[in-house]
């Protein structure tokens, strides 16, 4: 943990971004996520929402299910903002309306990125193309992130996208799950917008490093499926060189073994020996002697064989023991977690990857900690997820200058707006979840 904003300090000095500025205009989980992974390692993010100012909210993940309660009656968030929108500061503002544009790209001049998530087009018709923008800012790193990207064929650039539709078009969603005739199986979270997440805020750093060297700034065209496409191994090259549509091999691998998922006594273990080294560590383990399995081409070929004596070992022993095992033959073995077990591991809790912080509606939270670790200017997390326009004032007059007569216009005009909680956050501990709001 970075120690928690104080009184006169905006954003905390930590991390190994320190001093990059990033601006947020983003929606669900994909462009939010980058913003939020350059907050916790040290980057100012001002996440910009537009109106209503106000439930249902225009980005809907501040209400999706499951939601906490918060600490007075109709306070509620979800538990997804909570992970996804800490670090950040928040504005309510109408770009719709020309003042709120002006003082976007008043916003845009103290920035070094900007990350954006609509259809492509919408800013361009909201009179905030890429090259007004510029004008704004030459150095500016605009990262675009949509489902297909911002060119190609217009019925595909067009077209609404998800997380699940990205795993379908990219053909991730091909190699999940058992063979035909049963279906595919989908990832068990957002895992492809958390991955173009990832994607986004190393493209954003990237353009930051170049407008650094040439003193111009450029666009980053972010589109979901290919960031998937192109972590599919070398799925392509299988097809273009040898003719090869890779199908679902269920828990198994097409290429390697042993490398599958068997049931212990008391649950799920995963075991995973596809070199000769380990696959020598492994028949010591269970005590397979047939030799003829050494060759990798036949153990692939007739896996059934080896699958069974690795079942049977397995069925008769604890995840515990398998992993013990494991350790002393040198093969790499691991029972199947669920929160439950990693709420309970050593390993995470050492090296932080359970932490608590406050969030201004939850209260006292626990979740997912920061990944990876720096040994010099560790990443951390110094405020909750924000409600919405909880730092209007502080932006606008801190970074931008404004006097206090122009932010008051600008609220009464409703070109700013907020929607604070009814009553102070939640108090700590465990709390019910909320379904629905």
């Amino acid at each position: 943990m970075v120690e928690a904003e104080q009184p006169g300090r905006l954003v905390p000095s930590f991390g190994p971004l320190a001093g990059l500025r990033v601006l947020e205009s983003a929606r669900y989980v994909a462009g939010p996520w980058a913003a939020t992974y350059l907050g916790e390692f040290g980057a100012r993010v001002v996440h910009v929402e537009g109106p209503p100012f106000g439930p249902p909210y225009a980005d809907p993940t501040r209400r999706l299910i499951p939601l906490l309660p918060g600490g007075a009656p109709g306070d509620v968030v979800s538990e997804s903002w909570v992970q996804y929108a800490r670090n950040k500061l928040s504005v309510g503002l109408d770009i719709r309306a020309p003042e709120g544009r002006r003082v976007f790209l008043d916003l845009v001049r103290e920035s070094d990125i900007w990350i954006e998530s609509s259809r492509p087009g919408t800013y361009d018709r909201l009179g905030l193309s890429d090259e007004e923008v510029w004008r704004a800012n030459p150095r500016l790193t605009v990262v675009h992130v949509s489902g297909h990207g911002r060119t190609g064929a217009p019925e595909r650039v067009t077209a609404p996208s998800y997380d699940l539709t990205a795993q379908a078009f990219s053909g991730f969603l091909s190699l999940q799950g058992q063979p035909d005739p049963e279906p595919p199986m989908r990832s068990g979270t957002a895992l492809n917008d958390t991955v173009t997440g990832l994607a986004a805020a190393t493209a954003g750093l990237m353009g930051h490093y170049g407008a650094q060297r040439t003193g111009r700034g450029q666009a980053v065209d972010v589109a979901q499926y290919e960031i998937f496409f192109v972590l599919l191994e070398n799925l392509a090259i299988d097809y273009f060189m040898r003719g090869v549509v890779r199908g679902r091999h269920g828990t198994g691998h097409a290429r390697l073994h042993p490398y599958d998922v068997h049931r212990a006594a008391d649950g799920w273990v995963v075991i995973a020996a596809p070199t000769p080294d380990r696959w020598s560590a492994l028949k010591a383990m269970i005590g397979f002697t047939d030799a003829s399995y050494d060759i990798g081409e036949y153990r692939l070929a007739h896996r059934e064989v080896v699958d069974r004596a690795i079942a049977e070992f397995c069925r008769a022993r604890p995840g515990a023991e398998l992993e013990h095992l494991g350790r002393q033959h040198d093969v790499a073995v691991a029972r199947v977690f669920d929160i439950a077990d990693i709420a309970r591991d050593p390993h995470y809790r050492s090296r932080e990857m359970l932490i608590e912080w406050d969030d201004p509606v939850a209260g006292r939270v626990k979740g997912a900690g920061v990944a990876p670790k720096f040994s010099r200017t560790p990443g951390g997390v110094w405020r909750g997820a924000p409600w919405l326009g909880q730092d209007n004032d502080r932006v606008l007059g801190e970074i931008l200058g404004y006097p206090i007569d122009r932010i008051a216009a600008l609220r009464k005009d409703g070109v700013v707006g907020e929607d604070p909680p009814h009553g102070p956050p939640a108090p700590g501990g465990p709390r019910p979840r909320v379904e629905d709001g």
